[in-house]
């Protein structure tokens, strides 16, 4: 039998310890510095009163669950509470392409649907693609479609934490969909429970950390860690237009000790620090996720940090977090000389309890594990990893999980799907995705270390590297976008740009490089990942 489990009741372990400590504090909607909070023996009542409310109504252990709600104290309290229950629990990013969004709730057939009012005018628009919901909870006001109300359901005593076993599928969590549609990555009770004891030991939090909480499921696994999160004023589908004054208010209204923000969150707020000078005492690290920050962002976040304290880079993904980690002082110190000269993005050593392989490229599917698959130290190939925070599947995706998943003696490799090597220091470094190297037909050509050595350029914000043409016989073209401040007329940029591409061997493969008109689509859940495959497909219409 599994090891019994439920990660729930860790919330309720901080209640019994800190149980006047704040655990959710969040930002009023349209007010700069007024707030609601909930402690955290308030934070684990309501979860365990909507647990029992969400039982009766029959959300119970293993009944798959849409949970579409904003940010908050109830986001909190329900993600708990479904947890509580043993339901399993799904998340999809709302900003995802309508299309995208409607096969991912078919394919999953959620029986319940939890959501803000908006979130059920979509369900009634997605209508055939959840026909299998039958029960349905609207939190905030209800309109004709009826169901449940949340308000309804915060029952006078509150229910127990199902002894749910760490094998129990907990949680199907979408990927963004940055390179093709989401797929659901089955998350068991097991792996949430390693996720929060290995972020502890990573980044060992203290008893009294306050985290500027601006990707929400992280500030998840906080919660069970007994760190308070706050959650500013912000729409969280859209770091890059946070409001850093609301962002700076928040941190010093609770000093903060943590924050976690995307590398286009970083950027605005750095940009906004530097012009004012501004520091920040109370922090004692920055985390970022996504994309590679780049070394300019970092510089200007270590003027407003105190000395020491740095920038850490987790690397991993939904499918797999984490599985290095990097810190800006590792970055600043060396290895930005060697990303600039095409070397690729350095990510760091794995982290431990995980084990980090490279293996030669390939595209088709391997069932079974072998040595024979491994590339020498220093040889580009396809990062793989195993350990206790990897999952094992896609929900009812076989022909996705054979391609991304290696059977290894009874337990699942994961394929990263990113590219890289390991250096003679034993570090990891990423240099671009397997489906976006442009296959020449002198060789693969890989999108990260060709872009790094461009975006040095001070009048470049960004570059892509995409292929015109069949696979084997692609043309590698570089799009440009430069600095929205930028007054270099273009022709002299390109001037400095293909001098640029002649300096290195890694990019002198480079002939046509091209100002892109506007600027890159991204991911929509850190707004920092550059859509390749949009990219491509304009190439190869307008080039």
């Amino acid at each position: 039998m599994s090891e019994i489990t439920n990660i729930a009741a860790q919330l309720s372990v901080w209640a019994e310890k800190s149980p006047d400590r704040d655990a959710v504090v969040e930002a009023v909607r349209g007010s700069m510095r007024e707030y609601r909070s909930l402690t955290f023996r308030e934070l684990d009542s309501r979860a365990a009163r909507y647990a029992a409310g969400l039982h009766r109504v029959g959300i119970r252990k293993g009944v798959k669950t849409v949970l579409m709600v904003t940010p908050g104290l109830d986001f909190f309290a329900l993600v708990f509470a479904l947890f509580r229950v043993g339901a399993t629990l799904i998340l999809i990013d709302p900003g995802i392409d309508k299309r995208a969004l409607k096969k991912c709730l078919a394919e999953v057939e959620p029986e319940a649907f939890v959501g803000v009012s908006l979130a059920h005018v979509a369900r009634l628009v997605f209508r055939d693609a959840l026909s299998s919901v039958k029960i349905n909870v609207t939190v905030g006001r209800r309109w004709f479609w009826g169901g449940h109300r949340l308000r309804d359901l915060l029952d006078d005593v509150g229910r127990d934490c199902e002894p749910t076993e760490a094998s129990d599928l907990a949680a199907v969590l979408f990927t963004s969909g940055s390179t093709g549609v989401p797929k659901g990555a089955e998350y068991t009770q097991g792996i949430f429970s390693s996720q929060v004891r290995m972020l502890q030991e990573i980044y060992a939090f203290g008893e009294d950390e306050v985290d500027l909480s601006t990707f929400p499921l992280f500030a998840l696994f906080l919660a069970a860690l007994g760190v308070t999160s706050v959650i500013p004023d912000m729409d969280a589908r859209h770091p890059a237009r946070a409001n850093p004054r609301k962002l700076l208010a928040a941190i010093e209204d609770h000093g903060c000790t943590n924050m976690f923000g995307s590398p286009a969150l970083l950027d605005v707020f750095s940009a906004y620090g530097e012009r004012r000078e501004l520091k920040l005492p109370t922090l004692r690290r920055v985390l970022s996720a996504g994309a590679p920050v780049r070394p300019e962002i970092l510089r200007r976040m270590h003027r407003m940090l105190a000395p020491g304290v740095q920038v850490f880079t987790p690397y991993g993904a939904t499918e797999s977090l984490p599985v290095a980690n990097v810190g800006s002082g590792t970055i600043l110190g060396g290895t930005e000389d060697l990303t600039a000269t095409g070397h690729g993005v350095c990510v760091g050593h794995p982290v431990d309890g995980m084990t980090v392989r490279v293996i030669a490229i390939g595209d088709e599917p391997i069932a079974t594990w072998s040595d024979d698959l491994l590339v020498p130290t220093g040889v580009v190939g396809e990062i793989t990893v195993r350990g206790p925070v990897v999952t094992a599947a896609y929900h009812r995706r076989p022909a996705q999980t054979a391609l991304a998943k290696i059977d290894d003696a009874g337990r699942a490799v994961h394929r990263m799907g990113d590219l890289g090597a390991f250096d003679a220091e034993g570090r990891l470094w990423m240099c671009g995705r397997k489906t976006h190297r442009v296959r020449t037909a002198d060789g693969d050509v890989f999108t990260i270390p060709v872009e790094m050595v461009f975006n040095q350029d001070p009048d470049v914000w960004r570059t892509a590297l995409v292929g015109l043409g069949e696979r084997g016989a692609q043309e590698p073209v570089l799009l440009v976008e430069p600095h929205g401040t930028s007054n270099t007329p273009w022709l002299t940029l390109h001037a400095r740009l293909r001098a640029a591409a002649a300096s290195t061997p890694v990019t002198d493969c480079v002939r046509r490089i091209v100002l892109y008109p506007g600027t890159f689509p991204v991911d929509i859940r850190h707004n920092a990942k550059i859509n390749r495959e949009t990219l491509t497909v304009w190439a190869n219409e307008h080039l």
